[in-house]
């Protein structure tokens, strides 16, 4: 899939050509949003568009003023657990989960071309980054001071238009590829079983119900001993598989929280029928998404 930066407006860069499906991610060109944004929209649009935002909240932000088609978001990811802000964000907008798709998350150390390991001595990148690989550093080249950045493919991008010799930044290949550096040592990440689980928001995906296999909820239960377990055992009654539950304070209702689940199941009617029976045990059921999991254990080159 050619990708080809033609403009940039307010602050945002496009990735365009005809036909464009706009997808807002958060962080930079050759950041792992857009990996899983070309993974996800391979087979479903022709052609994909790229809408930078610096944060999460400027993400729903592009898709509420209609500068973004659709978006990509990251949820989880398997060695730091859980982005909870997200969460809150999902509730609070309209947009619907229509799919998710998880990618392994591979650390590269980039510079320009014709320097070696040894010729580092700075290395930028997101501070996440930085806390998977530092083990490596330490490792193999002590001397090389680490300094956290914005967003590790925006560190390989300063490096390539600022021409510093001497930096190296940790990122995506994508991120490489893009920016014309040279990888001096691939996969550097501590945990080789890293991935991050992404959320696709976009309106324009009906998936049929013989498809859909996963639901995510956002629920408030009554202040009383044994209503979780109440509603867990009804969900295990009715064959869902929580997949995923996380709790939030509710702000001003002292030792209430909001829960969020994830459940898969291989009957949308059984599905239904769960949501009826816990339902009257519920004080508030927001259905965040419906949608057909998607795992790839390949990342996008």
């Amino acid at each position: 899939m050619n990708i080809l930066a033609v403009r940039s407006l307010a602050g945002q860069l496009f990735y365009a050509s005809k036909d464009m499906k706009r997808i807002a991610i958060q962080g930079y060109r050759g950041c792992f949003h857009e990996e899983a944004a070309r993974l996800f929209y391979e087979v479903r649009a022709s052609k994909l568009g790229v809408v930078e935002c610096p944060t999460f909240e400027s993400l729903f932000q592009a898709l509420s003023e209609g500068r973004a088609d659709a978006a990509v978001m990251a949820i989880e990811n398997t060695t730091s657990g859980g982005l909870l802000p997200n969460f809150e964000l999902l509730r609070n907008h309209s947009w619907q989960i229509r799919g998710e798709v998880y990618i392994p998350i591979h650390h590269h150390l980039m510079a320009l071309p014709g320097q070696s390991l040894q010729d580092i001595t700075e290395v930028r990148t997101h501070y996440m980054a930085i806390s998977q690989t530092r083990r490596f550093f330490e490792r193999n080249c002590p001397w090389i001071v680490l300094r956290e950045s914005e967003d590790t493919a925006k560190s390989a991008t300063d490096i390539a238009e600022g021409g510093l010799r001497g930096v190296a930044a940790v990122a995506s290949e994508l991120a490489a590829q893009q920016n014309g550096l040279e990888i001096l040592a691939r996969g550097i990440e501590t945990y080789k079983q890293n991935f991050t689980r992404f959320l696709i928001l976009d309106d324009a995906i009906i998936v049929p119900r013989t498809r859909i296999n996963k639901a995510s909820l956002c629920f408030t239960l009554p202040h009383k001993p044994g209503s979780l377990a109440q509603i867990l055992t009804i969900l295990s009654f009715y064959d869902m598989n929580l997949t995923r539950i996380q709790s939030l304070p509710i702000p001003g209702r002292e030792w209430q929280y909001f829960f969020y689940a994830d459940i898969t199941f291989a009957s949308y009617n059984r599905y239904k029928q769960a949501l009826k029976a816990v339902k009257p045990l519920m004080e508030g059921l927001d259905i965040l998404g419906e949608y057909e999991s998607f795992v790839s254990n390949t990342s996008i080159s």
